[in-house]
């Protein structure tokens, strides 16, 4: 038996949100500079009283922190919708996304190995639902980036299984060491939804998969 690949380029969409310290928000820091002031106004001295460009300069900062909050939501939400817009576009088209479970339907399943660093040798084992392994393939050397295969179903002695869901995992070693390596399932995304700002893809084989997640879209 032989298991067929095809190599080709890794396409990923991802989409960032920037990390940073939690703050007050606009409001709050509005209201927070009015009371400052209004008691520094009060309690001023009153042969001493502040000066018109410092209640400018203090308003004019609040302002900008302002302003930059603003800004900063904004960006955030348009970063949100322009990761909501390129995972509908995905919508009927087939990707691979990390997976450690393989379905067999007539006799074929379609599955990825990413390998960002390359391999010398690479191996591939597939287990049944009971976790004995079926099929055990050397793979040989993998280029850099994501691998395609087509495994025809059939176990290490030649015998055609049944369909169904089975288990996958892969070792490989680069330059004598071991090598990072992950499996993953080819499928059909469709439908999108975001869940705590991330945007994830419902996929055709169960479950759903973050569109960071996705390696290659065919």
């Amino acid at each position: 038996m032989t298991i067929s690949s095809t190599t080709g380029a890794t396409s990923t969409a991802a989409a960032a949100s920037p990390g940073g310290m939690s703050s007050q928000s606009g409001a709050d820091l509005q209201n927070t500079f009015m009371t400052l002031l209004v008691t520094q106004l009060k309690n001023q001295d009153p042969l001493n009283p502040m000066d018109n460009s410092q209640m400018t300069a203090q308003l004019a900062q609040i302002n900008t922190v302002s302003g930059i909050q603003q800004l900063n939501t904004t960006m955030s939400n348009m970063a949100l919708q322009s990761a909501a817009s390129q995972g509908a576009a995905l919508i009927g088209r087939t990707v691979a996304a990390p997976a450690s479970n393989l379905t067999l339907a007539s006799g074929a399943a379609n599955f990825g190995i990413s390998a960002p660093s390359g391999a010398d040798d690479a191996v591939l084992t597939i287990t049944n639902a009971a976790g004995v392994a079926v099929r055990t393939v050397d793979l040989g050397a993998l280029p850099a980036g994501t691998s395609n295969f087509t495994w025809n179903g059939k176990d290490d002695k030649g015998n055609a299984l049944a369909d169904g869901q089975y288990a996958m995992s892969v070792s490989a070693k680069l330059a004598g060491k071991t090598a990072a390596a992950s499996t993953l399932a080819t499928t059909t995304v469709t439908g999108v939804t975001i869940n705590n700002g991330t945007t994830q893809l419902q996929l055709a084989t169960g479950g759903s998969a973050p569109l960071s997640s996705i390696t290659t879209i065919q």
